[in-house]
């Protein structure tokens, strides 16, 4: 049996996790910084995972298309990994009356960045939840593997 699949796999998962803790995490810090050091407004991101391009050109492959073909090959590019990216989401900025703050406009109010420190806390968790499940996989995948060595070994 290759374990290289099951690994990659949840590495792949650890990594898009991580990726979520970050953003979260750059989120909740900046939720109430005006402007960036570039003088321009702070946006929020989001991670997006999309599964990476099919090797062959043509049509996207279906759920099960993808199932059937990680299933029937034994080399590690029949696993479609996913590809996580940093999108900026479209906030509305949260406007806060504050009229003796330097960045407020005319009518006194000042443009914060949109970020929902509740949903970006609950994110949080669930990344943070997901990265351990994918250790936790990980780590049995590779108890298997030395449980496998050690029956071959031994006879």
């Amino acid at each position: 049996m290759d374990y290289s699949r099951a690994f990659a796999i949840s590495a792949a998962g650890m990594s898009t996790e991580r990726l979520r803790v970050e953003v979260a995490a750059l989120n909740l810090a900046n939720a109430n910084t005006v402007q960036t050091a570039d003088g321009l407004r702070y946006e929020p991101a989001r991670v997006v995972a999309r599964p990476a391009a099919a090797s062959e050109p043509g049509a996207p492959l279906s759920f099960s298309e993808q199932v059937d073909r990680a299933l029937g090959g034994d080399d590690l590019s029949a696993v479609v990994l996913p590809e996580a990216t940093v999108e900026p989401t479209a906030a509305a900025p949260r406007m806060v009356y504050e009229p003796g703050h330097p960045f407020a406009d005319e009518r006194g109010f000042v443009a914060y960045p949109g970020v929902d420190t509740a949903t970006e806390m609950v994110g949080m968790m669930s990344a943070l939840r997901a990265y351990e499940a994918n250790v936790a996989a990980l780590n049995t995948a590779r108890a298997l593997a030395q449980k496998a060595l050690e029956i071959g070994g031994g006879a």
